[in-house]
């Protein structure tokens, strides 16, 4: 570990969150004196500090042990790089538009990949209204169902969250060009469907 690196970067978050050196020791319990000799390199904090520290300075607790924050590239603001993530242990769905470090549960994530429909998990879709109502081919039992749905587009994202037991269906506003469909099943993963939306079924 280098205690210099660590050191600035505890000085650094400590600055942005505008808390003081005591103000730091007094949330972890410890003298401002320790905090300071962090700060100056000349130390680090004892291993039952870390996660706390990181939860204050609301730091990655990995990359504060390296004592480095790589930056991600800036967003450029298109909804449809959107990224997909499922916590395996309490099934929370997180998203991010680009590029991103993700955890859940103590655990880091991986975005997910889509794949083409191939079977066994066909949707129709029919216009109704101005609307699109979307029916699933799909069981909606605990352990096997469509967990949620989204349709993507580089300017707007729109989801629906599923239960078991509920129906399998959901309705869509008219979407811009481009748009394309993906539903999360809890036994088979992330699946992609593209337009055209006129067609019953894609």
């Amino acid at each position: 570990m280098d205690c210099a690196k660590v050191g600035q970067l505890i000085l650094q978050l400590r600055r942005e969150k505008g808390l003081t050196q005591r103000q730091l020791a007094d949330t972890l319990g410890i003298s401002n004196k320790t905090v300071s000799k962090w700060e100056c390199g000349r130390g680090a904090p004892d291993v039952s500090l870390w996660r706390e520290l990181s939860s204050v300075l609301g730091a990655d607790l990995l990359r504060l042990l390296q004592g480095e924050l790589a930056p991600n590239r800036p967003d450029a603001g298109k909804m449809g790089r959107m990224r997909f993530y499922v916590c395996p242990r309490c099934g929370n769905i997180l998203t991010s538009t680009g590029k991103a470090s993700i955890s859940c549960c103590g655990r880091a994530l991986a975005p997910l990949e889509a794949a083409r429909e191939t079977g066994g998990h066909r949707l129709a879709a029919e216009e109704m209204d101005g609307e699109w109502y979307v029916t699933i081919q799909h069981p909606m039992t605990k352990g096997h169902y469509i967990a949620f749905a989204a349709c993507v587009s580089d300017a707007q994202v729109w989801m629906h969250r599923l239960y078991p037991e509920q129906s399998p269906a959901f309705r869509l506003a008219a979407l811009p060009r481009g748009a394309c469909l993906y539903l999360y099943c809890t036994r088979h993963g992330l699946f992609r469907y593209a337009p055209p939306f006129e067609k019953p079924i894609f």
